[in-house]
């Protein structure tokens, strides 16, 4: 299982709640002063009925009935127009408070180091933005006015059995008891609940979107079985914890619709006895149990709320919990003095495996063009993790012009040193708009230029919109360049790579790590973007972990890495002259023998 971000505490939900209650403060007094208007309208109707019964017993007459009919039907209306407008008002609350909390989400995603979200997988993260977020959203949007209503309803009717007769109001009361004990029950299992169900869900995503990406090596390694199997217990894991909470709900619900009867039956037979005894009319009798039938409606949708409420605030809580993440490092941190990197004795281990460097000591000097290469293992790409400041050395530094990379604040990494992979992503909306990313103030021209030195301005122009093409959702997905399901252009994984180097050349760092940038091009193609990159970073520093020794050949120094360690450093020519680990690599490449007496 991934190493999940964190979840906030209760407390941290509930000051959370707060803060964005004050955001809007205004139109949530809104809601709960029309809220408690639309509670007062609705307490009138069983009062006036309840006046009517007594009159007619008293000899009044048919306008009386009809005055009071009316009032009946006047607060009814007005009822039904102050609890429309509360809706109203509170679901636009809901929305923009909703709009706050995703607004908060993304900024928090952003800060999280690339380290962090990499060991909690992005199953984890997509659960809470997707799912999560719209339980939030919900809750804000319905549950949460609907809540308000409710309890303003029942606080009032319960006033007005109590203003009727005190005795019958404590008789209420008493029957209601049964709720607070199934209430009770239910809120100590409902949290953790929900948290593990949560978390069962972020597994099932993680296994599902790995094994999506990884389609190609599961099937190549014969790893289909292992998958379902993952899959299959993940699922199983989830209906579990699905069950446990739907078990919860079938103990809880019908406790409370039992506890609804009792208030009724008990005002009847002690009313009833006071009526006989004359000590109370009929109809405050009928009004009181008016009143508490109608109090059902608003303790249903209470209850009702309370349920979804803690589902709501377990996904609060998972929400809220990016705000515990680590965070990048802040803006304020310090300035190279230059631009060279230094490698001190580093040592590195991933969590569950063993020491993957072993005290690698290098220096990459400004400007120069260094190829590591090596044996698959040897620590190749996790050392360029290292040099790019997505990961922090277990022991050991790992600086630029003085500074540990790690410290620097997102943009002044992005200006020192990026980091390119063969993993790259199309966003959704325009060509210009992906290219923007790098380099918000980039013209047209820059646009133009950058795809040119990565070969991607011929295919950029046979599209049907330019720049301005709107790109597709299935990007990545698709074999060769086309148009989607909707008619949309998308991009193939190697178009999606042109895309990402242009990308590089936009940003314009003073280092650039290739780590299989080019995988995805064809032999040709990359050696031509290879070079055209070296000639437009001509003067920068570029570090390329070689999977094809062409590039190593080209490069001003190669640097050897086997089992962890930096075991040879020089020119292609003075480490093929001798004879060492990189002479092997080099003539088993060429698929040369070696030379005799070597």
């Amino acid at each position: 299982m991934s190493a999940q971000l964190p979840i906030a505490e209760a407390a941290e939900v509930r000051r959370a709640s707060v803060r964005l209650i004050r955001a809007d403060r205004r139109a949530f007094a809104a809601v709960l002063g029309l809220n408690a208007l639309a509670a007062g309208a609705g307490l009138v109707g069983p009062w006036l009925l309840g006046r009517i019964i007594d009159d007619v017993r008293a000899g009044a007459g048919v306008d009386v009935v009809d005055r009071l009919a009316f009032g009946i039907l006047v607060c009814s209306l007005a009822q039904l127009l102050l609890a429309r407008w509360a809706r109203y008002v509170g679901h636009r609350f809901g929305e923009r408070t909703l709009a706050r909390v995703r607004e908060e989400f993304v900024e928090r995603t952003l800060a999280l180091p690339a380290s962090v979200v990499e060991r909690a997988g992005t199953g984890d993260l997509t659960a809470r933005g997707t799912a999560d977020v719209t339980v939030v959203g919900d809750t804000l949007r319905d549950a949460g006015p609907e809540l308000l209503i409710a309890s303003a309803q029942a606080l009032f009717i319960l006033g007005a059995v109590f203003a009727i007769d005190p005795l019958l109001g404590c008789c209420g009361v008493l029957g209601l008891i049964g709720i607070r004990f199934a209430l009770r029950w239910y809120l100590r299992r409902a949290r953790t609940g929900y948290l593990a169900e949560g978390a069962a869900t972020s597994e099932v995503a993680e296994i599902l979107a790995a094994t999506a990406s990884g389609a190609r090596t599961v099937e190549a390694f014969g790893l289909q079985r292992r998958r379902i199997e993952a899959s299959r217990d993940a699922l199983e894991i989830s209906r579990q914890k699905r069950m446990w909470t739907l078990y919860l709900r079938s103990v809880f619900f019908p406790a409370v619709e039992i506890a609804y009867v009792l208030p009724v039956v008990g005002v009847l037979l002690v009313g009833g006895v006071l009526h006989a005894r004359g000590a109370m009319s009929l109809g405050a009798v009928v009004a009181a149990t008016l009143y508490l039938r109608q109090l059902v409606d608003p303790l249903d949708q209470i209850l009702m709320r309370v349920e979804q409420l803690q589902s709501s605030s377990a996904s609060f809580a998972r929400v809220e919990g990016l705000a515990g993440a680590p965070k990048a490092a802040p803006s304020s941190s310090p300035t190279p003095v230059d631009d060279r990197i230094d490698v001190t004795g580093v040592h590195y281990s991933y969590d569950r495996g063993g020491e993957v460097l072993r005290g690698v000591d290098l220096t990459v000097r400004p400007g120069e063009r260094l190829a590591v290469v090596g044996p698959s293992g040897a620590g190749k790409t996790t050392l360029s993790r290292l040099l790019a400041g997505v990961d922090a050395p277990g022991a050991g530094t790992v600086t630029v012009g003085g500074v540990p990379i790690v410290a620097l604040d997102p943009e002044q990494l992005r200006r020192q040193v990026v980091l390119v992979t063969q993993e790259h992503h199309v966003f959704l909306g325009t060509l210009r708009d992906n290219l923007l990313i790098a380099e918000p103030s980039a013209g047209d021209a820059e646009l133009w230029a950058a795809l040119a030195v990565v070969g991607a301005d011929d295919w950029v122009a046979e599209l049907p919109d330019g720049l301005d093409t709107e790109l597709g959702p299935a990007a990545l997905l698709c074999t060769s360049g086309g148009a989607g399901s909707a008619g949309t252009p998308v991009v193939d994984g190697s178009r999606a790579q042109q895309l990402a180097l242009a990308r590089v050349v936009l940003a314009d760092p003073h280092t650039l790590i290739l780590d299989e940038a080019t995988a995805l091009l064809d032999p040709t193609t990359a050696r031509h973007t290879e070079r055209a990159l070296a000639a437009v970073l001509k003067g920068r520093t570029v570090i390329a972990i070689a999977h094809r020794l062409h590039t190593a050949h080209d490069a001003d120094r190669v640097a050897v890495m086997e089992n962890g360690r930096l075991t040879e450093l020089g020119t292609h020519e003075d480490l093929v002259t001798a004879d060492g680990a990189y002479a092997a690599l080099w003539h088993s490449w060429h698929g040369d023998p070696r030379p005799s007496g070597k």
